[in-house]
């Protein structure tokens, strides 16, 4: 029986359908969706002699690995599902139980790195090698500074949150997954994550310790979405009697965001309070970091495009606030704040960060910069950063930080334009100097002006 047009028309829309529902399971379907590490707490720590990334401890929870120098560190996973919610809370209890007893009976250092787009927690991933490099850094020089001076070391604990940060490991099919994987980290954010980063903080309060959290691409949403109330909370309420200045609180002791993938409207509240105060104090130390490259595509291109198609029957409108820097009214437009990433939209800048002018042999210098330079550029950092103003450069390892001439020296809130020499692209996050420079910013949050006079007395001399 023959099949008229409209029958013909019909079966090929049945086909079209079928077929984008054959490759949304594809592409939804092709990286397993399971928790790669043991949530045993039997299992233990694996105490790993061996400090390349392909161990035997690879499928533990908890590992303690030594950095190659004679230091050693703590490092801890714990993953969520696509809902957002913890894969197994016995292996959070085991992660977070193992922090509390060490946090218990030394100064801690603990580092939390949320992952981003195209990530996991699996053996092997690129992100995973990178964490483990920051923390080796990190311990080595923890380790020198205690030399140094003499006090105990300051233990140092990673923990590293999974999610499933790519749904098809397929080149070019995998960057379709990119609006689908907002969707899951802010599902991620406001689930079990919030919980997992709420008790390192009261671990924080109740112990000497300090707590780190960083997070890349949509991990960078994740952390967002997971704290964003705590922080403006804590902005609007001082924590001393009104007329009396202080310092911001944050969440933790540090937050830094790398190349976040979300719209620049959910950091207007942090923003719009951070330039209507004027003046911050001395020892206001940086609460909040969010590092956006110039050359980032996926946040400077991608993710404005979608989010035109997805806003398209939104309500905006312009609105005004006080510079309290300038003395003058600024006109934002809600609409430009709905679609553009934070760290693209320019009235939300306070800084520039970019190198120093220097030679290739220089950069292979920093490259392998030992512990006791990389604290002698904590010493010069942290002295930049007492004298912050408007228009302010401070040297901080190998780069140089410019603060515009609209934001309050030594305001919290840093959102910095980074030269594409330093970060080349979206998931482009290993560069020795950025690396470098985010352990000077945890170091700054961390110790106090006079804990660092202390190790900057006590420093033997440079070579």
């Amino acid at each position: 029986m023959a099949i008229g047009k409209k029958g013909s028309a019909s079966w090929k829309l049945i086909i079209v359908a079928f077929a984008v529902i054959a490759l949304w399971m594809m592409i939804s379907g092709c990286t397993p969706h399971k928790m790669y590490r043991s949530d045993k707490p039997e299992v233990g720590v694996c105490d790993n002699p061996d400090p390349a990334p392909e161990s035997p401890c690879e499928q533990y929870a908890l590992q303690q690995l030594p950095t190659g120098n004679g230091t050693n560190y703590l490092l801890g996973f714990i993953e969520f599902d696509d809902q957002g919610q913890l894969w197994s809370r016995m292996q959070m209890h085991s992660v977070l139980d193992k922090v509390r007893q060490e946090a218990a009976s030394h100064e801690m250092l603990m580092v939390v790195f949320v992952h981003g787009w195209k990530h996991s927690a699996a053996p092997g991933d690129k992100n995973i090698n990178t964490f483990r490099g920051i923390l080796a850094r990190l311990s080595d020089a923890e380790g020198y500074i205690a030399k140094a001076t003499g006090k105990p070391v300051r233990h140092l604990a990673g923990i590293y949150l999974g999610w499933r940060g790519g749904s098809v490991p397929v080149p070019y099919l995998e960057d379709l997954t990119f609006w689908d994987r907002k969707n899951t980290a802010q599902k991620v954010g406001y689930g079990g994550v919030a919980e997992v980063l709420s008790q390192l903080e009261s671990i924080q309060a109740t112990s000497k310790s300090w707590l780190a959290v960083l997070g890349h691409s949509f991990g960078g949403a994740v952390v967002h979405t997971a704290v964003v109330q705590n922080l403006e909370n804590r902005f609007a309420q001082p924590a001393v009697p009104a007329g009396q200045e202080s310092t911001v609180r944050g969440f933790g002791s540090l937050i830094v965001l790398i190349n976040p993938a979300f719209e620049a409207n959910l950091f207007t509240p942090l923003s719009d309070m951070s330039v209507e105060r004027g003046h911050y104090l001395d020892s206001q130390p940086p609460v909040m970091a969010v590092l956006t490259s110039e050359a980032d595509d996926a946040t400077g291109k991608a993710f404005p495009a979608g989010r035109w198609l997805s806003t398209l029957f939104e309500n905006e409108h312009d609105r005004q606030r006080l510079n309290a820097v300038t003395g003058q009214m600024e006109t934002i437009s809600e609409h430009d704040t709905n679609i553009i990433a934070v760290g693209h939209f320019e009235p939300y800048r306070t800084h520039r960060l970019y190198p120093k002018p220097q030679s290739e042999q220089k950069r292979a210098e920093l490259r392998t910069a030992s512990a006791a330079n990389s604290v002698r550029m904590f010493m010069r950092s942290s002295s930049g950063w007492r004298d912050d103003a408007p228009g302010s450069v401070i040297p901080i390892g190998d780069v140089l930080l410019e603060r515009t001439k609209t934001s309050a020296g030594h305001n919290p809130y840093l959102v910095i334009s980074v030269d594409k020499d330093l970060i080349n692209s979206h998931n482009d996050i290993d560069d020795a100097r950025v690396i470098e420079f985010i352990k000077q910013l945890i170091w700054l949050s961390s110790y106090k002006p006079n804990e660092t006079r202390a190790i900057r007395e006590m420093l033997p001399p440079a070579p």
